[in-house]
């Protein structure tokens, strides 16, 4: 348990002897930490703990939460004690624990992330270390054979090494969340038998190599976040498989050379796509018919080249946001963007970009700060528009050039003009002409 020193009373305490229904797992984009509902009501939630308890004997007592450190603002913990340590009577005492919950408890002194023996946890389903940094180590011990693990949140701590092929035992596994520690190696191949897995995170970590073709064949999984690592090669055309995932993040890595996947056309219940951050190459594919429930759209400094599709203001209804900035694209901002009607933000900055914008006033209102098109030398905006860009804070616009009106003649000029010509006429023309008369006339 969490405990400063021996001599520390709990601060707080709510012991239960019945159990209580587990959470469901976080849906794809939602922050996958447990901190924004009530905890259920039989738990024990504690931020200190003593060696020796007067409020629990947990050799009897049928607890089925322990929940360390400050979850929400609908519980009673107070924060942790920054020189939190692990007591190992933790792992022996609680015997229907479903539930173990810490967050930010470990933050100063370092502390070695603890084996848990087998015999503990074989009801175990949820495991939660949130922003914890001083507990550092494999997370090997950590996970141990738990087969009735259901959720796995271990992200912000400092977890680094591989991911153990133990992992493949976990067969009731629907949330693994390793975001944001410094776990590397290749992804195993173990994770193929996960399937039962809706969520798989392993951002912002240093992962290394391919991506297995056999990630695939998590077809129940509807979130892979893959962002801010050192994945490479093509991406594997083995993730159409997954039919039922809505949000793909595969930024931030060192995929290459193979383009925005044609296969994305083929995984209608996507919700959010962002490959940012891998020189793809390659134009922006006609892929986008199929997608209209597509919210976000990410394919930022990927070294695209090529005109924006007009297809995408056409079919991307739902769009909220939309960055294509940092590209080389070309040609025009499409006119079909206006069809956009619940798009939030638009980013077309420093690509090489040209002509007239053809947004509405009216579309552009909404917009603000968000409808960036700065960086883009060749692009040019109408009068109106600079004044409303101003008067509206549309810095993406009021730092676009005026258009050059195109040149109409003055009426006024054009009469002025007829009226002084003179018409000149060759002497010899005039001579033949009148040899020509008189042949006729006489």
């Amino acid at each position: 348990m969490a405990h400063s020193n021996p001599s520390s009373a709990p601060l707080s305490k709510t012991p239960s002897t019945k159990s209580s229904t587990p959470s469901t797992p976080p849906s794809p984009g939602a922050p996958s930490s447990p901190t924004t509902s009530a905890p259920p009501p039989h738990t024990a939630s504690f931020a200190t703990y003593s060696p020796t308890p007067t409020f629990l004997p947990p050799e009897t007592a049928h607890v089925t939460e322990l929940s360390f450190g400050y979850v929400s603002d609908y519980t009673p913990n107070p924060p942790c004690s920054p020189n939190s340590t692990i007591d190992p009577l933790l792992f022996t005492s609680f015997k229907y624990l479903r539930k173990l919950f810490f967050y930010q408890c470990f933050t100063e002194t370092r502390l070695s992330v603890p084996e848990i023996p087998p015999s503990f946890g074989s009801s175990l389903e949820e495991l939660v270390f949130v922003d914890n940094p001083s507990l550092v180590g494999s997370i090997g011990g950590i996970l141990g054979n738990f087969t009735n693990l259901r959720r796995v949140i271990l992200t912000g701590n400092g977890f680094y090494g591989n991911i153990p092929d133990g992992v493949a035992h976990l067969v009731n596994l629907e949330e693994l969340t390793l975001s944001r520690n410094q776990l590397g190696g290749e992804i195993s191949l173990s994770f193929a038998k996960l399937k039962k897995l809706k969520v798989l995170d392993l951002g912002y970590n240093d992962f290394a190599g391919n991506v297995p073709e056999s990630v695939g064949n998590l077809s129940e999984l509807l979130k892979l976040d893959l962002t801010s690592n050192g994945f490479s090669g093509q991406i594997s055309e083995s993730l159409k498989n997954m039919q039922r995932l809505e949000l793909l993040d595969l930024s931030l890595n060192q995929f290459s050379n193979s383009g925005v996947p044609l296969f994305l056309a083929e995984m209608p219940q996507l919700k959010q796509v962002h490959l940012s951050g891998n020189l793809l190459g390659g134009k922006i594919p006609e892929i986008w018919k199929n997608l209209g429930g597509i919210l976000g759209i990410g394919l930022s400094d990927m070294g695209l080249v090529g005109e924006i599709p007009s297809s995408m203001g056409v079919h991307l209804k739902n769009l909220r946001y939309l960055g294509l900035d940092n590209n080389k694209l070309e040609g025009t901002v499409p006119e079909e963007f206006g069809f956009l009607e619940s798009v939030n933000e638009i980013n077309l900055e420093n690509n090489s970009l040209s002509g007239r914008v053809s947004l509405s006033h009216s579309f552009s209102a909404k917009f603000g700060h968000k409808l960036k098109l700065a960086g883009n030398p060749q692009l040019c905006v109408d009068d109106g528009f600079i004044f409303f860009s101003k008067t509206k804070s549309a810095a993406g616009l009021e730092q676009l050039k005026v258009c050059r009106k195109p040149h109409k003649p003055n009426p006024a000029l054009l009469s002025v003009v007829s009226s002084s010509v003179q018409v000149v006429v060759p002497s010899k023309l005039l001579f033949a002409t009148w040899v020509l008369f008189m042949l006729i006339f006489a």
